[in-house]
């Protein structure tokens, strides 16, 4: 099955890992169903990433568009950070150009069954999570999409479940993409800059569920249940008893299914009340794919989450460093802030690219906690009016410095930016590796200046 039709003229736009993955399955299925495929990528850097590993057939026009080869295209696959709107892309829709992303090309090409998460927040640790539950249970499992993996090279593997994590941005050029469950954890606001307004943003999200045989939204969070015809499966999680929920025995309170108990919630392994929403979410598709529970519960016992999510990763002289790079939103530096349990001050890091988000919800929480905030990067300074006494820099690193000075015994320095990281760095992972990095070094100094 290689999804493709009469195609034969197919321009990739944007290298990197996913238009990489994208050149090397049309490659693989040229040669396996004996195709004429002529394959093109455009990429408007002056030197994108990964231009090297091109196969030497594949012809690249770099630093422009190349509007010549977009009109003369069968199909355009487009990678998931360039949007629709681009006006390249839309002057092609025009003309009649299929537009796809890597994850129709996989939903074209898969013969295995699929499982898929989306949200606003969480959905790594769900995704990753259920394929943790999948691999106590010994199944050839492939985990990626958004995280880790590109779809289109697990497909290679030959894995018996697929595990996907999906964007708004991949959902927005896919149509096909048949699962046997699908999530919608939870939407707040992000990508503003992308989206005209919220719901839009929800809508592209909940493209999720169009050929789901089984829809899993949120109850406590009803934006993210779909209109559904009455032939579609539906159930739920939350903090009731309800579906996938809490019951409460002799005090304690429990994971359950249909109000039947499968483990104390204290038992699982992630921090936070955010994440026991989330592992209730995992249940519900382990159970769509086939996971047994006592593989599933041990995998919550074991699991302990992601690096650069609520990361504990220095801890000298009673002052705790946690790297939460990968809140590149303001829900997720909520969850991380709501579920704090602090002796003493935090020193918050926030900033970066803001992606025209509004920062006022985090006031509240804010002023429930004994806390002062840094302020750094690009939309640092909209922090600034939260609190009392904002402390403001231009640098992540300067930020730090500035923090390992005045914490004491007791305290937690935090980067939990709300914000993406382009303004000073390429992604969330290398800011949250130089965090990790700068921060050993610093408690080296204190240390040292401490023993003179």
């Amino acid at each position: 099955m290689n999804g493709l039709g009469g195609v034969k003229r197919v321009v990739v736009i944007g290298l990197g890992m996913t238009g990489l993955s994208v050149v090397h399955h049309l490659v693989r299925q040229s040669v396996a169903y004996d195709l004429d495929l002529e394959i093109k990528v455009i990429d408007t850097r002056a030197t994108p990433p990964g231009q090297e590993s091109l196969p030497s057939s594949v012809e690249l026009c770099r630093g422009e568009w190349n509007m010549t080869w977009l009109l003369a295209a069968d199909m355009i696959v487009a990678s998931p950070g360039i949007a629709l709107a681009t006006p390249e892309l839309q002057q092609a829709a025009k003309a009649g150009i299929e537009i796809v992303g890597d994850i129709e090309l996989f939903a074209r090409a898969v013969t295995k069954p699929v499982v898929a998460i989306t949200g606003s927040n969480g959905k790594s640790t769900v995704t990753s999570l259920v394929g943790e539950m999948a691999k106590e249970a010994n199944i050839n499992v492939g985990v990626g999409g958004n995280i880790g993996f590109a779809a289109l090279d697990m497909l290679a593997n030959d894995h018996e479940l697929y595990v996907l994590e999906l964007s708004s941005f991949q959902l927005e050029t896919t149509s096909s993409l048949k699962l046997k469950a699908a999530t919608y954890l939870n939407l707040s606001e992000d990508h503003m800059d992308r989206y005209d307004g919220l719901a839009d943003y929800s809508a592209a999200k909940m493209r999720i569920f169009d050929h789901a045989e089984l829809v899993v939204y949120n109850r406590d969070d009803l934006a993210t249940r779909p209109n559904l015809s009455a032939d579609v499966a539906e159930t739920s999680f939350g903090f009731d008893d309800q579906d996938y929920g809490l019951i409460v025995l002799d005090g304690q309170e429990y994971l359950a299914v249909d109000q039947h108990p499968l483990m104390p919630a204290n038992d699982i392994a992630l921090v936070g009340r955010h994440n026991v929403a989330n592992s209730l979410a995992a249940l519900a598709l382990a159970d769509a794919a086939g996971i047994d529970h006592e593989s599933a519960c041990r995998a919550l016992r074991r699991y302990t989450g992601l690096v650069h999510r609520c990361q504990l990763v220095v801890q000298q002289h009673d002052v705790k460093w946690v790297n939460d790079s990968k809140a590149t939103n303001v829900a997720s530096t909520l969850a991380a802030l709501k579920g704090l349990n602090l002796g003493g001050k935090l020193h918050l890091l926030v900033g970066g690219d803001g992606k025209g988000a509004d920062f006022s919800e985090l006031q509240p929480v804010l002023a429930e906690l004994n806390v002062q905030l840094y302020c750094y990067g690009r939309d640092g300074a909209l922090f600034a009016p939260l609190v009392e006494s904002p402390i403001c820099v231009e640098t992540m690193a300067q930020a730090m410095t500035q923090a390992a000075k005045t914490a004491h015994a007791g305290d937690m320095i935090m980067l939990s930016p709300a914000c993406a990281s382009f303004d000073q760095f390429p992604n969330f992972m290398t800011r949250g590796d130089t965090f990790v990095a700068l921060a050993q070094e610093l408690q080296h100094q204190v240390a040292g200046a401490n023993e003179c």
